[in-house]
C-alpha cells in the first residue's frame, strides 16, 4: 500500500539525553520452541538479517515481577522453522527458562542519525497525537497504531468512542507531520452509523398496503 507506517516501533528517549539515542522495538518473544531454549519471535522489523545477528544484545521489556526485569538478552542464533523465526539466546538453555521469557518485548538502541528515510512511511510515535481531519473538520485524534498481519490500523479517538481506520492510501489520503494532521476519506459508516435503508414505519405501512 502506498501510505503505510514502518513495521518497527520507535519511542524517543528524553530530549536531554546526550547520547541522542532512540529506542527501537524490533520483536516479541511469543512462546518456547522445542526443548533447547528456543523462542518463537514475532518480528517488528523489515530487516531481521541485520537486527538479529549472533551477538546482538536486546533490552527486555517485561513486568517488574519477572526475574528478567532490568536485564538484557544476547542472541546466539536465529533459525527459521516453517516460515517462523526462532531465536536462541545466551543463558537460555532449556524450555523452562525459555518459558519464563514468553511475551517479553525486545528493544535496541539506535542513533537518530541512522533512522531510515522512506517515502510514505512513518513511525508510530510520529502518528500518535495527530489530529484527524475529514472534509476539513476534525473528527478525532490518533491514539495508537495497531499492526495486524493484513494491514496497519489507526486507532482514532473520537467524541463517541474509538474508530479503527485502515492505514491505506485510499482512506488515509494525507499525513502532514509538520501540521500535526492526518486527512481521511473514509467509506460511509466508518465514523457514523448508517440509517436503515427503509424506516420501520414505512416497512410496516408497506406491509399493510400489500394486505389490501
Amino acid at each position: 500500500m502506498a501510505a503505510r507506517c514502518a513495521s518497527t516501533w520507535l519511542t524517543p528517549i528524553t530530549r536531554d539525553d546526550p547520547s541522542r539515542k532512540t529506542q527501537l522495538r524490533v520483536g516479541r518473544l511469543t512462546k518456547a520452541h522445542g526443548l533447547k531454549g528456543g523462542l518463537k519471535l514475532e518480528l517488528y522489523t523489515d530487516d531481521p538479517d541485520r537486527r538479529f545477528v549472533p551477538g546482538a544484545v536486546f533490552r527486555l521489556q517485561v513486568p517488574t515481577s519477572s526475574p528478567w526485569h532490568g536485564r538484557t538478552l544476547q542472541l546466539a542464533e536465529l533459525r527459521w522453522f516453517n516460515g517462523h523465526a526462532v531465536g536462541f539466546f545466551s543463558g537460555v538453555a532449556d524450555r523452562s527458562t525459555a518459558e519464563s521469557l514468553a511475551k517479553a518485548i525486545l528493544w535496541v538502541d539506535q542513533d537518530a542519525a541512522e533512522l531510515p528515510e522512506e517515502e510514505d512511511a512513518w513511525y508510530d510515535h510520529q502518528l500518535v497525537g495527530l489530529r484527524v481531519l475529514r472534509d476539513g473538520a476534525e473528527v478525532g485524534v490518533v491514539g495508537r497504531v495497531d499492526h495486524l498481519p493484513a494491514q496497519d490500523l489507526l486507532a482514532v479517538r473520537t467524541g463517541t468512542g474509538e474508530v479503527l481506520v485502515p492505514f491505506v492510501k485510499a482512506i488515509v489520503t494525507a499525513v502532514d507531520i509538520g501540521a500535526g494532521t492526518v486527512t481521511v476519506h473514509p467509506p460511509a459508516g466508518l465514523f457514523e452509523e448508517l440509517p436503515d435503508d427503509e424506516p420501520e414505519s414505512e416497512i410496516a405501512e408497506g406491509r399493510s398496503t400489500d394486505a389490501h
